[in-house]
């Protein structure tokens, strides 16, 4: 038994420790404190706290010494408190036994994404705090996850993506032809356990083979003071055959499934998470061709039906500048959030629902990755501005000079 006669101080959330919250929803709990002999009291309170922040090192050199300079920055989101007992300056006693305390907050109206990260974090929690007469307090805490929902289903994140990129080989001096790579995906935002079709041209017009390979690729940046720091991992990556020389090969929708990792954080100061599509060839004796195209990981699949004639123009001309081998075999319905994130035993030990990705070259060096098989994708059927269903001739107005 402790001293003081508590057998035990405890904090339970309503959700369990494998709920997670968002904004504007209420925080709700019990405090239990079990006792065994009569406990005097000044007073019970409970704080709700969140934030982000940012912290790291860098270190120079002036002359013959070392210097480190030192930046964080630090932002609020939650600041809640609540008393159960109050105190009025006299002491309350609780008899023996067991005593529950019941508290809710009600969460801003904006907060952050839980996130944990090599220099910096977003983190919530949760204190109770039992105050006594000549005897330290007794503190019990409790780590919660917040998961902000980002909606993929917006214009700007249903619009295709697209780019191009050509470069020299050259080796010693001279030229051995051009190489040159354009890619494309069909909309920015995706959510964890989707597949993202890659289209690709590869055209080899060197005298060497290369090879090309693709990356879904997180990048962390962490602000204070007017300076960045940012750290990057590839999250899920193929490898595509080699290329000879003087061939042209085309990725007809190749198969890159996301993994579960969280979701892009993008409205705090201190911290960003975001990800993006790399694709890159291999140049034997010259530095690789790179070309990068933005993704938004979101937590609100793509609806079947809803929000889809949003970019009908921008997707049909993509579909069809690749041709007929581009108009695959429809997929599964996207996995929900929560189905591909779980989060049930990690919460439990209070840390973030969102395991950092191994570290990386992000310049894609090293062994070959994985490569997957060609994944067949049928968009959703195309709308046309013409009537499928046209009046007939009877019912079609006269014109009157005929």
């Amino acid at each position: 038994m402790r001293p003081g006669g508590v057998r035990s101080f405890a904090l339970e959330l309503a959700r369990g420790p494998g709920g997670a919250y968002r904004s504007g929803e209420r925080l709700c709990g019990r405090v239990l404190l079990d006792v065994a002999a009569p406990l005097r009291v000044r007073a019970l309170e409970v704080k709700a706290r969140g934030g982000a922040v940012t912290h790291w090192l860098e270190g120079r050199s002036v002359g013959v010494n070392a210097v480190s300079s030192d930046y964080a920055a630090a932002e609020t989101y939650l600041r809640r408190r609540q008393l159960l007992l109050r105190d009025t300056g006299e002491t309350t006693t609780l008899p023996p036994g067991r005593h529950e305390f019941l508290f809710s907050f009600q969460l801003p109206p904006t907060l952050v994404t839980s996130f944990e990260g090599k220099h910096g974090s977003v983190r919530y929690c949760i204190k109770a705090t039992l105050h006594r007469p000549w005897i330290p307090a007794r503190r019990a805490r409790k780590v919660f996850t917040v998961i902000e929902p980002v909606d993929i289903n917006t214009p700007a994140l249903l619009a295709p993506q697209a780019g191009a990129q050509e470069k020299v080989a050259r080796s010693w001096y001279r030229n051995r032809g051009l190489i040159s790579l354009s890619a494309k995906i069909d909309r920015k935002g995706y959510t964890p356990g989707e597949v993202i079709p890659v289209f690709a041209e590869i055209d080899n017009s060197s005298t060497h083979p290369v090879l090309p390979r693709a990356a879904v690729v997180q990048t962390q940046t962490f602000m204070a003071r007017g300076a960045r720091k940012q750290k990057q991992a590839v999250v899920a990556s193929l490898a595509g055959e080699p290329v000879g020389p003087g061939q042209r090969v085309l990725w007809h929708g190749r198969a890159l499934r996301i993994p579960p990792v969280g979701p892009s954080i993008l409205h705090c100061r201190v911290l960003h998470v975001d990800y993006a599509l790399k694709v890159c060839v291999d140049i034997p004796g010259t530095s690789k061709l790179l070309l990068e195209l933005p993704l938004v990981i979101g937590t609100i699949p793509l609806h079947p039906f809803g929000s889809r004639s949003s970019s009908v123009g921008s997707h049909a001309s993509f579909l069809l500048d690749w041709g007929p081998g581009a108009l695959p075999e429809r997929p599964e319905a996207p996995p929900e959030y929560s189905e591909v994130v779980a989060d049930t035993e990690v919460a439990a030990l209070g840390q973030s629902p969102f395991p950092l990705p191994p570290d990386a070259d992000m310049s894609l060096e090293g062994p070959f990755f994985a490569y997957f098989q060609e994944f067949r994708y049928r968009p959703p059927p195309l709308y046309s501005e013409e009537d499928p269903n046209p009046p007939s001739e009877a019912m079609s107005p006269r014109c009157t000079t005929c």
